[in-house]
């Protein structure tokens, strides 16, 4: 089990980025957050089997069709065994 933190960047509010977020993190299995951070990035918090963070983290990578992703920050960060879900945060 590992867990990550991602800042997406690019053009990923207004488009449903958190949405596909969501729905990709359900297709991986993984468990998390996803929420708007007021520059315009969007924070992704999941965790999960490396294997499934990785395929998730492509996804994340590409982003729905009005998304446009420039850049995919990442880094390691403790497995929180409590998070049984992946949610939007607000």
């Amino acid at each position: 089990m590992v867990a990550r933190r991602f800042i997406v960047h690019g053009r990923v509010q207004g488009v449903g980025y958190r949405f596909f977020a969501v729905r990709a993190a359900a297709r991986h299995q993984v468990t998390g957050t996803v929420k708007n951070l007021p520059g315009g990035d969007v924070e992704v918090v999941a965790q999960g089997p490396q294997k499934d963070i990785e395929d998730f983290k492509l996804d994340l990578a590409t982003g729905p069709s009005y998304a446009h992703v420039t850049q995919l920050e990442e880094l390691d960060i403790p497995v929180d065994q409590q998070r049984k879900a992946f949610l939007i945060d607000y």
